[in-house]
């Protein structure tokens, strides 16, 4: 059976909006809403208050016909007035309505007398007579559409002896509203020219501050595996500045890394090529047929691949120092781990081993791993030392930190050196018979800072080295530790020359050992 063929096709996304078109769409939908909500709410609430004006008008012009009524004389007889008629003729002519006003006479269940100066003929309307109507009992208002727009209709109704009638005041709503629609219209030319004039702002400012963000990407564009040299420009003190100077800050931690891991590399493979140029060469010339030559070959071989192995278990140890696990902590009695220390390196060669203090106190570290740091020290002590002279261990409290130390009376570091020789396959002075690979101060310095701790070397006092170990203390853990404890490992033969301290006391221990034979 066969089986079809499914073709795999290359989707990518076209370009999309850009972030400075959304920057500016988002301000000018944001800016369109505020003037838009404000002017909604200045037209009601200016609305609201010409309601309530009308309202207080004509409640007002019923208030004064109320009293024309009741105190009023009529002006021919200078008496009450006599009817209905006379009393609303006489109000129509004493008032003068608004631009906005209608005043109606209504007698006779008929509208008899208007005065109005720009809806005339309003009060014949079949809608006004049906309004006035519904109230000519009760009296009240209403509010009503009309074919003149809203209007707000107020009745008073009036009786006399022989007649009966009502006062009608009707407002325009819409004509009171002219003056404030025609304001909204200016209102909503202003906000246009606004938005507009904010948008071009919006646009302007956001190129601006999208600047770097684009010479990021052009600049990580150009970025290859091979040139981590180029660098974004900083300007300004902002967000983007602040971020422009951490993209700088991780672009040259990746050109370190990278420089780092290719000599890394490229040292690897030059310690790695000599012994498997050995094992080659003496393979090809190797005479199977003579048993003396295979065994002087089988134990060359055998030195070279222990050679190997080293250099492959130092590389394996060199990696793992970046994983979270490397160290695994635990409390730790700085003076009997000092005089421990001491004992394990004593085995290292014919020297003066002393102590140049220890201190009382316990705190957290990796026990294995500040050893094997302290007994490589003491390895490379006795390296560059002879017969006689004096390597000295000791720790020391200083506070928040403590300090552990590798001293010897040798030759020294050179100034050029002291900070070079802690890289990898990095060597200063090569003795002979020294076949190391140069990893083990590159060693002691990844076991230090995974302490969160550096180290050092510096001139130690007469003559000679001294490498130094600061690792921050843990408070929290520290406790004293009792001085009658017996952390003794030698008589104490008077003060000796600690690292740069001579308050330190010096137990000193001298090792003999055997002659080389007997070892």
């Amino acid at each position: 059976m066969r089986l079809p063929t499914i073709a795999h096709r290359d989707v990518r996304r076209g370009p999309g909006v850009s972030v400075r078109v959304r920057i500016t769409a988002t301000v000018a939908v944001l800016v369109a809403l505020a003037l838009a909500s404000a002017g909604g709410i200045i037209y009601a609430l200016e609305s609201a208050r010409l309601e309530s004006t009308a309202a207080d008008q004509a409640d007002q012009e019923i208030a004064e016909f109320r009293q024309l009524q009741q105190q009023g004389t009529d002006p021919t007889t200078a008496k009450p007035f006599a009817n209905v008629e006379d009393l609303l003729y006489v109000f129509l002519q004493r008032n003068v309505p608004s631009d906005d006003e209608l005043f109606a006479a209504w007698l006779d269940d008929r509208p008899k007398y208007e005065s109005t100066a720009d809806h005339p003929g309003f009060s014949d309307s079949s809608e006004f007579r049906e309004i006035v109507r519904k109230h000519l009992r009760d009296g009240g208002s209403e509010h009503l559409d009309s074919r003149a727009g809203e209007i707000l209709v107020t009745v008073q109704p009036v009786r006399g002896n022989r007649s009966s009638g009502a006062l009608v005041v009707v407002t325009f709503l819409d004509d009171a509203r002219s003056d404030l629609n025609s304001l909204m219209r200016t209102y909503a030319i202003v906000s246009l020219l606004s938005l507009g004039l904010i948008s071009a702002l919006a646009a302007w400012q956001a190129g601006r501050l999208l600047a770097p963000l684009r010479e990021m990407n052009r600049t990580a564009r150009e970025i290859s595996d091979t040139d981590l040299s180029l660098r974004l420009s900083e300007t300004g003190n902002d967000d983007i500045t602040a971020l422009t100077r951490t993209v700088n800050d991780m672009l040259a931690r990746l050109e370190a890394s990278f420089t780092n891991q290719r000599e890394f590399l490229d040292a690897a493979g030059h310690e790695l090529k000599t012994p498997l140029t050995v094992l080659r060469g003496h393979l090809e010339l190797l005479d199977a047929d003579d048993p003396e030559e295979v065994a002087e070959t089988r134990a060359l071989l055998l030195d070279e691949v222990d050679r190997m192995a080293r250099l492959v278990g130092d590389l394996i140890l060199l990696a793992k120092s970046a994983r979270p696990d490397f160290v695994t902590r635990s409390a730790v009695e700085l003076g009997p781990f000092t005089a421990t220390v001491l004992a394990k390196a004593r085995g290292l060669g014919d020297r003066t081993w002393t102590i140049d203090g220890t201190s009382h106190r316990t705190v957290l570290l990796d026990e294995q791993r500040i050893t094997q740091a302290l007994l490589q020290l003491a390895d490379n002590a006795v390296k560059h030392t002879t017969a006689g002279d004096t390597v000295a261990i000791g720790s020391a409290d200083e506070g928040d930190r403590i300090e552990l130390w590798v001293r010897d009376t040798g030759h020294g570091v050179r100034r050029e050196d002291r900070t070079r020789i802690f890289d990898k396959f990095a060597r200063s002075t090569v003795l002979r018979g020294d076949d190391g690979f140069g990893l083990g101060l590159s060693i002691v310095r990844a076991v230090v800072e995974a302490h969160g701790g550096t180290v050092a070397v510096e001139d130690a006092v007469p003559r000679g080295a001294l490498f130094r170990i600061s690792l921050p203390a843990d408070h929290r853990s520290a406790r004293p530790v009792d001085p009658r404890d017996d952390l003794s490992v030698g008589p104490l033969v008077g003060p000796g020359v600690g690292p740069g301290d001579s308050d330190f006391p010096t137990a000193e221990i001298a090792v003999t050992h055997p002659p080389a034979e007997d070892r």
